[in-house]
């Protein structure tokens, strides 16, 4: 598939949601991603994949397209890779008007349907925050009344992608933040990284069997799905994604 860039939004200084309008695309799952392919003037070419931001619209009868995809247009956040050869391209270098190769949508582990009633627990480290928006925005998208929360550790606050969106859902989600390296000013909760105290606290507990989605830095992930099921939960309820070593 070719994509159109319709769009540039700074989520934060290292991190750009970009709008690509894709002619024929019939939607996605929450929770998948698509593969980005760059090809050189000298044929060169390298491949990465990015997690859709938007909503997922596959398996919706009756639902209008998601406002903010404008239906064949979908959303993909990058966050910049230091020494990287494609989050700097996309992110710096790709202007509106600008033509992209895309393959997907990919992945049928990693994604939540819509019509589970079940409680959904979703704990994001950094940029692993992006496919959880994208079943934040599915379910509101679709209606779901199926009980969310959402643990979302950053850096620092200039670091917290979709702010304002997540400010907005508090009422709706129940969401905590996790701040690992400096808070807000007004904040007077702790700093540092996620433990098994504040899951135990955040968290269904594990009697309510939510579908939990972990998506994150490896270490990340691999820490907080380590201290889920030690808190007691299925690990078959856990679902993992993991990305590079930068993070929180």
């Amino acid at each position: 598939m070719v994509g159109t860039l319709v769009a540039r939004t700074a989520e934060t200084p290292t991190a750009m949601t970009l709008e690509i309008d894709v002619p024929g695309w019939r939607g996605a799952l929450a929770g998948q991603h698509v593969d980005v392919r760059l090809t050189a003037e000298d044929g060169y070419s390298t491949q990465r994949s990015y997690s859709l931001a938007s909503a997922g619209t596959m398996g919706l009868p009756g639902v209008p397209p998601d406002p903010a995809a404008h239906g064949s247009r979908i959303a993909l956040t990058v966050q910049v890779v230091d020494g990287g050869e494609v989050s700097p391209y996309l992110t710096e270098d790709l202007q509106v008007g600008d033509q992209i190769e895309l393959r997907g949508p990919v992945g049928h582990w990693f994604v939540w349907q819509p019509a589970d009633p079940h409680p959904v627990q979703l704990i994001g480290g950094g940029s692993g925050l992006v496919p959880l928006m994208s079943m934040l925005r599915t379910r509101r998208l679709a209606g779901s009344r199926a009980p969310f929360r959402l643990v979302v550790s950053v850096r620092t606050p200039a670091d917290a992608i979709y702010a304002d969106e997540l400010e907005a859902l508090g009422g709706d989600v129940e969401i905590t933040r996790v701040w690992t390296r400096r808070a807000p000013e007004s904040w007077t909760g702790p700093v540092g990284r996620i433990d098994a105290a504040l899951l135990e606290a955040a968290c269904f507990p594990p009697d309510e069997r939510a579908h939990v989605f972990v998506c994150g830095p490896t270490p990340f992930v691999e820490a907080v799905a380590d201290t889920l099921v030690d808190l007691g939960h299925d690990p078959e309820r856990i679902r993992t994604e993991r990305f590079g070593p930068t993070g929180p």
